[in-house]
């Protein structure tokens, strides 16, 4: 068409009547429309073929590559407190339905079977011997806000990385890994400090010290017994000497008065102020870096942090977002809401698990009415086993139940203080209603959503999680974890062998509770060395794939291979401690000691207290 316009407009005739110069000029015009046209055309083209790659690469990421990350932890939940890990009494109809739609983890395991050194491993993906979050001491956890221990600063969590990938951080509930370190404002054990965007939650715990009206903490319960005795006997000392001299029976000088009077004065007043205010310091409600409720209203919490997760996830839909949610329920005190009250057929505990419940489907279903089902990873679990020795509401005493396993929270490595519900949903991505027997920890999820964010793992630590996405979309059928440890403070309680050429799993114990119930510190927490143990040499061995609640210890006698097993786990312990180094441990008594520089505050220390308490809760219906 070209060549023939341009014989037209060339040296050919023009038609008749039709000048030349007439011709050209004619389709000189057309020539420029068309390329006009032609320009146009590639232009849209080219806007159109740009805007379907952005499209295609928009849902590649949101999909596959940077998911929205939803973790969930229940506090002291026992692994035989849900229907799906086979509880036919308590309700939990929208954790079961998680699994249903999901993955199961049947031999899912803390890395201690106490809060803060769990929540430790758990946020850096490392043992917490590594981080100085566990040690030998009688303190394993943090027990004031205003202490100096918490999570180090050189620690790195997988909010940290993931903000770094462009996620929207938030972190709702429990934090109980510190907050201050020199001054009450330097935050740096803070979620802020540790790679979140968003706060809202209680820096510490749910503990008998928040429940209004309670008038006895049970933080270092036998030394406020002694120093309250100690304040006693100086004070009948005191008025025995003021009565004498009164009398006149015996002459007294009155400094014999005065200096009892005075150390009096400071035992009483050291005790009164810390253990009597305890409420006010411990238990308060942080936004971010500010205190907005103090003391907290513990009645109310958990419906706020609901909300808060709920705004948090509408805020940031189209973008990715990681939240973690990170419930109250179910330690002990209970503050069941009066829908739920009397409901279950366990008592104040029961009633607490099926609030729990009804809080996760109000998260799960957000997720699904906004959407974004398909493009968000949900998991749930718990910190560490149930605790057998709770105390309900009305003084009766009950607690979690972690099924056929051994042991409860803070008995060392027993399976019932680490085996925990593990339970993945991703529609679309993983298969539903699988169930993987492998070894896995609460430790895997810091790599496995450090990689679906697209992310490096940190390359100057050691990392002690694995993937967990190659074991549950099926491409392997085995766990990486070929060892794990389980650690008591900071002694190694027991190892745990999964041999890569067989589906046994070997765990041997290098010592043991002396008792389930005695010897403890009387806080139904074991100490971890002395007279609260018992060493075995050999390891007291168990065949976890035979004898899953450790009931009947194997011999040279009744397992031949006995003495072999000893040996690899034997090696696989020197090869482990040939990683560690020395840290500074966080627990140290200096540490976790109450100091009244750090407390964190609303108003003017020592007069704290402001309350933010929504009137627009979320109320749950049965």
């Amino acid at each position: 068409m070209v060549g023939v316009l341009r014989d037209l407009t060339g040296s050919g005739s023009a038609p008749p009547g039709v000048s030349k110069t007439g011709m050209r000029q004619h389709f000189s015009r057309r020539d420029r429309s068309m390329d006009l046209c032609a320009i146009f055309k590639r232009y849209v083209g080219i806007i159109l073929c740009y805007s379907s790659t952005r499209m295609i690469c928009t849902t590649c990421t949101e999909t596959d590559y940077q998911p929205n990350i939803v973790l969930i932890m229940a506090d002291d939940l026992g692994i035989g407190d849900i229907g799906c890990y086979g509880n036919n009494t308590i309700r939990t109809p929208n954790i079961d339905r998680l699994a249903e739609e999901g993955v199961m983890l049947t031999q899912h395991l803390a890395a201690a079977p106490l809060c803060t050194p769990s929540r430790a491993a758990f946020m850096t993906g490392r043992y917490p011997i590594r981080s100085g979050m566990d040690n030998g001491h009688r303190v394993r956890v943090i027990m004031f806000t205003g202490s100096s221990g918490g999570l180090p600063k050189n620690e790195t969590t997988f909010a940290a990385i993931l903000q770094k990938q462009g996620y929207h951080t938030g972190i709702i509930g429990k934090w109980h890994l510190g907050v201050n370190c020199e001054t009450r404002t330097d935050h740096c054990h803070h979620p802020l400090s540790h790679g979140f965007d968003y706060y809202y939650g209680t820096p510490f715990t749910n503990a008998d010290d928040c429940k209004p009206g309670n008038n006895q903490s049970a933080i270092f319960l036998d030394v406020q017994v002694i120093v309250y005795l100690a304040a006693e006997v100086v004070f009948a000392g005191l008025l025995t000497l003021f009565v004498v001299r009164w009398t006149g029976l015996i002459s007294v000088r009155w400094k014999w008065i005065v200096w009892p009077a005075v150390c009096c004065c400071l035992l009483f007043g050291s005790w009164h102020s810390l253990f009597g205010f305890l409420r006010h310091w411990n238990c308060l409600v942080m936004r971010n870096h500010q205190v907005v409720q103090q003391p907290s209203n513990p009645e109310t919490l958990p419906a706020r942090m609901t909300e808060e997760a709920l705004g948090f996830i509408e805020r940031n839909r189209k973008k990715p977002f990681l939240l973690f949610v990170s419930l109250l329920h179910v330690h002990s005190p209970f503050f069941t809401t009066k829908p739920f009250i009397g409901k279950s057929n366990h008592g104040s505990y029961g009633d607490n698990v099926e609030e729990m419940d009804w809080h996760v489907g109000q998260i799960v279903n957000a997720i699904d009415n906004l959407g974004l089902a398909n493009k968000t990873l949900i998991y749930f679990a718990s910190d560490h086993g149930g605790s057998r020795d709770t105390v309900g509401m009305n003084g009766e005493i009950d607690g979690g139940w972690n099924g056929i396993y051994r042991g409860k929270k803070g008995l060392a490595g027993w399976e019932g203080g680490i085996r925990v519900p593990g339970i993945l949903r991703w529609p679309g991505q993983l298969s539903s209603g699988l169930k993987i027997d492998e070894p896995t920890s609460l430790m895997d999820i810091y790599p496995t959503v450090v990689n679906l964010a697209g992310a490096s793992l940190p390359q100057d630590r050691i990392i002690d999680g694995r993937d967990l996405m190659p074991l549950l979309k099926g491409d392997v059928q085995k766990s990486e974890h070929e060892f794990l440890f389980h650690y008591c403070g900071s002694a190694l309680h027991a190892v745990r062998w999964h041999p890569k050429d067989s589906d046994s799993v070997w765990k041997a114990h290098m010592f043991t509770p002396r008792s389930d119930t005695e010897n403890c510190y009387q806080t139904n927490i074991l100490g971890c060395h002395d007279d609260f143990v018992s060493y075995h040499d050999p390891p007291m061995l168990f065949d976890l794939l035979k004898d899953s609640s450790e009931a009947v210890p194997l011999s040279p006698e009744t397992e031949p291979l006995f003495h072999k097993i000893q040996d690899r786990i034997r090696a696989g312990v020197e090869r482990h401690r040939k990683t560690l180094t020395p840290v500074p441990l966080q627990l140290s008594w200096s540490n976790v000691l109450w100091k009244a520089w750090l407390q964190p505050c609303c108003g003017t220390f020592p007069f704290c207290g402001c309350s933010e308490d929504s009137s627009q809760n979320r109320v749950p219906e049965k």
